[in-house]
């Protein structure tokens, strides 16, 4: 496959750039994905066939489709071969009639179909934190660090956390369960963007704690000027606006409930290798 996919990238003028772009899982590169999917489709066809690990071959089919100089192989014509027409029926039954004709593959439709629902997700946790109270607010937060593994128990980290009294909460919490270190956290229930002066004073805040680290928290967004001045200063900061912190409560189950769970799963091929 590495060798098929060098060949391909060279015959289409991909630049490195089109080879590295991923798929929305962020894991697997799209090219990648598509150039094992058209190996799929072609020995669905009777093309292609894998006779070794790790390798493939065209058929004596495949080579009289060769002879044969057809202008284009896409999957309209290798649904001719009734192997394929059955793969791509079922292929078109999940995807539907979309991207002129041309089903994606399997795996990227569940990608697509994964994170279009995890930002829905998102955007119904950020409305319903909008919408809570700051004493809810200040647990959501609680329990989110301590679900990441800060603050030692829930009860540690809710007595270090929600004493400033205003809509935001403020506190020093345990970066690990030993406490061997301290981090500062501001959290703010805005729906405003946070500028540069709000972390400043956050900053400030910090020297005067003799904090070394800090995490500043809110439902909002960050200025371009906030982020910029936290990478120019010595102090470690960490920014988590409204979209990161509804994300996490997705990773680590807060506010959010098992709905279904799909195993995506590949042959392995060493298990059949008999040598």
């Amino acid at each position: 496959m590495a060798e098929a996919r060098e060949h391909v990238a060279k015959e289409f003028g991909l630049t490195q750039e089109d080879r590295e772009e991923l798929l929305p899982s962020g894991r697997v590169p799209r090219f990648t994905n598509r150039v094992a999917w058209c190996r799929v489709h072609l020995q669905k066809a009777g093309l292609l066939e894998s006779r070794h690990r790790g390798s493939f071959n065209i058929t004596p089919l495949g080579l009289d489709v060769l002879k044969k100089q057809p202008k284009r192989i896409d999957l309209k014509y290798l649904d001719q071969f009734p192997g394929h027409l059955e793969f791509y029926k079922r292929a078109k039954k999940n995807d539907g009639e979309i991207n002129e004709g041309q089903p994606r593959p399997p795996d990227e439709v569940l990608e697509e179909s994964y994170q279009e629902l995890r930002s829905e997700l998102v955007t119904a946790l950020l409305s319903a934190l909008e919408a809570a109270s700051p004493s809810f607010f200040e647990r959501v937060v609680v329990e989110l660090l301590v679900r990441m593994g800060y603050g030692g128990s829930l009860r540690d980290a809710g007595q270090a956390i929600g004493k400033s009294g205003d809509e935001g909460i403020d506190g020093i919490i345990k970066e690990d369960r030993l406490g061997l270190d301290n981090v500062y956290i501001q959290a703010k229930k805005w729906t405003a963007v946070v500028g540069r002066p709000e972390i400043q004073k956050f900053v400030g805040a910090l020297h005067g704690k003799h904090a070394k680290k800090g995490v500043f928290i809110t439902t909002s967004s960050f200025s371009s000027e906030a982020l910029e001045y936290t990478r120019l200063i010595d102090s470690r900061v960490v920014l988590i606006d409204g979209v990161t912190l509804a994300g996490y409560m997705i990773d680590f189950g807060v506010g959010t409930k098992l709905k279904q769970v799909y195993e995506l799963k590949e042959i392995d091929n060493d298990y059949f290798d008999e040598e």
